[in-house]
């Protein structure tokens, strides 16, 4: 399928392209068709130093047929005339998947030989720890940063509190299949802006932040009632479904009231709220080798 939005660029490119070429081809044979003695060009310097109008030499000419010959015969096998594919068949994205094969082919016995060992082990590997921190900032530091250390919305990977657990075949569950957080938005349920405020009072108080006492209460027993299935009757989170501690320091869309309030209100989808995160599945774009080199690198930032 073209690019093009409308035909008359794939004619526009066409009709210039081969009218560039027929011009220089006539070019070429209108000069090679002059014959006798160069034409003087009247143009004089330093009183007899004259410019002739001569013949350009043969061999000057013939390099020119060639880079035409060159030019029509890419032109054919390429696609450069519009829409034109080319008797090539060529295309970029078949050109990048046959180098990714090839470097796949080269590096998959390296990956493959880490298979063999643990996680534990490989993080203590400084070899396998560079080649996982090149992997990482590659695939990882877009979303949780090039220091690991996150970014709103995006956990960081050195506090130590993992959504969905730490353990080294849960890490790498997460980056094989991917994670989909979910916090359905509570500001109707909770009975609005005050209810919202109590919760957030509430949770506030689970990991020593200031908070308002008056609705600490209130707080409590709004959360046991709407909260606590998801986030455990202590607050300390249920890795099964990614509910994260709230009597930690760890806030990953930040520790302000508004913040919290704002989270607790409207929740986050990350299939659909800007700024909320969703963990993408690396099975498709990471060997199984690379994953667990990957897993062993995000284990040992809290190990070691």
């Amino acid at each position: 399928m073209s690019d093009f939005t409308s035909n008359f660029w794939n004619l526009y490119i066409t009709v210039f392209t081969v009218l560039g070429i027929a011009f220089c081809i006539w070019i070429l044979v209108a000069a090679g068709r002059r014959k006798g003695k160069a034409s003087d060009t009247t143009h004089v310097w330093d009183g007899d130093l004259t410019e002739y109008n001569n013949q350009l030499p043969g061999w000057w000419r013939w390099l020119f047929w060639i880079v035409l010959v060159f030019s029509i015969g890419y032109l054919i096998y390429y696609p450069g005339l519009g829409s034109f594919k080319g008797i090539g068949n060529w295309t970029q994205i078949g050109q990048f998947e046959s180098e990714m094969k090839a470097l796949e082919s080269k590096t998959k016995p390296m990956y493959d030989g880490f298979l063999a060992m643990s996680a534990q082990d490989l993080a203590k590997d400084q070899r396998a720890m560079g080649t996982a921190e090149r992997i990482f900032q590659n695939n990882c530091a877009r979303c949780h940063g090039s220091d690991a250390r996150g970014l709103p919305g995006f956990p960081s990977l050195r506090s130590g509190a993992w959504n969905w657990g730490g353990a080294p075949a849960e890490i790498e569950q997460s980056i094989t299949e991917g994670r989909t957080g979910m916090m359905p938005p509570m500001g109707g349920v909770l009975g609005g802006e005050s209810g919202v405020k109590a919760v957030v009072a509430y949770v506030r108080s689970l990991s020593g932040l200031d908070h308002d006492a008056n609705l600490m209460a209130q707080g409590g027993k709004l959360f046991e009632d709407n909260c606590a299935a998801c986030h455990g009757a202590d607050g300390k989170g249920m890795k099964e479904i990614g509910a994260p501690n709230l009597t930690d320091a760890v806030w990953d869309y930040g520790s302000s009231e508004k913040a919290m309030s704002k989270i607790v209100a409207l929740g986050h989808n990350s299939e659909m709220v800007e700024g909320a995160f969703a963990m993408p599945a690396h099975k498709g774009v990471l060997s199984q080798g690379q994953i667990h080199l990957l897993t062993a690198y995000v284990w040992g930032m809290t190990h070691k």
